[in-house]
């Protein structure tokens, strides 16, 4: 059984698949309290389903690209079996996860995108060892807050050997422009990418379901 809060269809809004049609699962619950999260809704609200009903669930939508979000999805022990059998049904699965809790029971067939906490997320989760070593089909999310974050990402990468890594640079909406993160890369010569929140520029007013 998972906690689900919601199920929706919609573009990705991150990552590299940004634009991609997929099918959201977010799962219920979170242990971190990241100042800037616009899914607090998440926390604590949901439905226990079993495995065999949430798949029924998805395959009435026209995709097989699904992201598994929070919350934090690996606090449920459920997931990882879901994550396979979602795999053995030829979704192309990936997985935001906040990077402290270990990935390596996750299958290796789903994509995983794993948010590295900033100083000003004030979220205080150093991301596990484990998370750092096999970096196969995986992408590193910073979401930038302000010019210190910025400055401790690229020390980050420098520090841990990413700089061929995948990486993503986000701004943190409301407080630094997806203008100035993007100069500010530049002038750095940083390996990383810019990514935007796509689904809040498409659907500024909308919070839920997109």
């Amino acid at each position: 059984m998972v906690k689900v809060n919601e199920i929706f269809f919609s573009l990705q809004g991150e990552s590299s698949k940004m634009g991609l049609p997929t099918i959201f699962i977010r799962l219920s619950g979170c242990h971190l309290r990241c100042q800037y999260c616009d899914t607090k809704y998440a926390y604590h609200k949901g439905e226990q389903l079993d495995i065999l009903t949430l798949m029924q669930k998805i395959q009435k939508y026209p995709s097989k690209h699904v992201c598994i979000t929070g919350g934090e999805p690996l606090l449920q022990k459920d997931v990882y079996p879901l994550m396979t059998q979602l795999c053995d049904k030829s979704y192309h699965v990936s997985l935001e996860t906040s990077g402290d809790k270990s990935t390596v029971l996750v299958d290796s067939r789903v994509k995983k995108i794993i948010d590295i906490k900033t100083p000003h997320s004030k979220a205080c989760a150093p991301v596990h060892k484990d998370n750092l070593k096999n970096l196969f089909n995986t992408e590193l999310k910073f979401v930038i807050c302000s010019d210190e974050d910025f400055d401790w990402a690229e020390k980050f990468i420098q520090e841990n050997h990413l700089t061929h890594s995948k990486v993503l640079y986000s701004p943190s909406w409301g407080e630094i422009t997806a203008t100035h993160l993007a100069e500010k890369i530049l002038a750095a010569g940083s390996s990383a990418q810019l990514q935007i929140q796509l689904h809040k520029y498409l659907w500024p007013n909308k919070q839920q379901g997109v």
